[in-house]
């Protein structure tokens, strides 16, 4: 196992560093990553379509938040060593100098606690249990163990980012039945072809940090292909919920259109030159027009254009976010005004 990340007290700094703000606290629980965990989550509750009291559904959701900030933050914490090597992520608290690594390791011990105790104690233990499984799973199996050791590092540790709609239908219900789960599933299927196409920008940030990405390990075709099989696979699966009772007439028309989309931009990938550049500086550039905006503060300065088949790789990582956010969102809505779901297959 790779040993634990540097604190920030480790990290040499050139320039003086502020003082820390609350704002540098609650960056290291990726709000970002945190609010796509708390919209699956919400949906699952929902989406269960047993009557829960409001009170306890906020319950519910705030515990999945701070687990989910919690598992943020000893992230950060034990990968302050690769975050200050990329470019990406070398502007985080910890490696910044911001915060000290035990105070983000601290804090998510703190945070995982309470989130699992209270989620336990106010709704049930299933879902306090299946929280716990997440934040451990995505704290240590991913991150201390997967993350540095294979290039299937994202399709494993994704279960942990795809399990919030079992923990919101099981505060719902007390149980996760084969729905749920088929829920879980969309999400554990759409994290490879989204990640991968992001790393097709930014391999050579990943090995500067000796992190073994699959462009880095496989290349930049092998990659592409494994993008376009994960894909075939995906939109099947996105498609069955509106045979299983769970998703209605909306989710039907937008898994299906929405999956063509997704299935053309994949071929596009697939098809192309992305990330095969030999000037690290395409990278760079892919990294100011894609890495940035959608899951760190952007880099100063002026976006350059992406190059080759970097548009392509671009189009999927974005889109992919927006069909992921448009069949949740669809089932929440479905759910909320009470439309019938199809159950073609009783």
């Amino acid at each position: 196992m790779a040993k634990p990340a540097v604190l920030s007290s480790d990290v040499p700094a050139t320039d003086p560093v502020r003082a820390a703000r609350w704002q540098d606290y609650f960056q290291l629980m990726k709000p970002r990553v945190m609010s796509l965990v708390v919209f699956t989550g919400l949906t699952g509750l929902v989406a269960a379509r047993t009557p829960i009291h409001p009170l306890l559904g906020a319950v519910a959701v705030l515990c999945i938040a701070v687990g989910a900030g919690a598992s943020g933050a000893l992230n950060m914490w034990y990968d302050a060593d690769i975050d200050a090597k990329m470019r990406r992520t070398r502007g985080r608290p910890v490696p910044a100098g911001l915060v000290e690594g035990s105070e983000a390791a601290t804090l998510g011990v703190v945070l995982s606690l309470l989130s699992v105790m209270m989620l336990g104690m106010a709704i049930n233990w299933l879902a306090a249990g299946l929280l716990a499984f997440t934040i451990v799973f995505y704290a240590v199996v991913y991150t201390m163990w997967l993350k540095r050791w294979t290039a299937q590092n994202i399709v494993i540790g994704g279960l942990a980012g795809a399990l919030p709609p079992a923990i919101g239908w099981a505060a719902a219900t007390g149980s996760a039945p084969l729905n749920a789960w088929l829920m879980v599933l969309i999400i554990f299927l759409w994290t490879p072809p989204h990640f991968w196409a992001l790393s097709l920008y930014i391999s050579t940030d990943y090995a500067k940090a000796g992190v073994p990405m699959l462009p880095v390990v496989k290349g930049a075709k092998a990659t592409r292909q494994q993008i376009l099989i994960y894909s075939l696979v995906f939109i099947p699966v996105c498609l069955a919920p509106a045979f299983t009772g769970l998703g209605g007439p909306l989710y039907l028309a937008v898994s299906g259109l929405g999956g063509l989309v997704f299935l053309i931009l994949a071929w596009r990938v697939f098809r192309s030159d992305a990330g095969d550049a030999a000037d690290p500086r395409a990278a760079d550039r892919a990294l100011y027009e894609v890495a940035a905006p959608a899951a760190e503060p952007a880099v100063e300065g002026k976006r350059p254009p992406p190059v080759g088949g970097a548009k392509d790789a671009r189009n999927l990582f974005a889109f992919s976010i927006l069909y992921l956010f448009a069949l949740f969102a669809a089932l929440l809505a479905e759910a909320m005004i009470g439309v019938k779901a199809l159950e073609l297959i009783s």
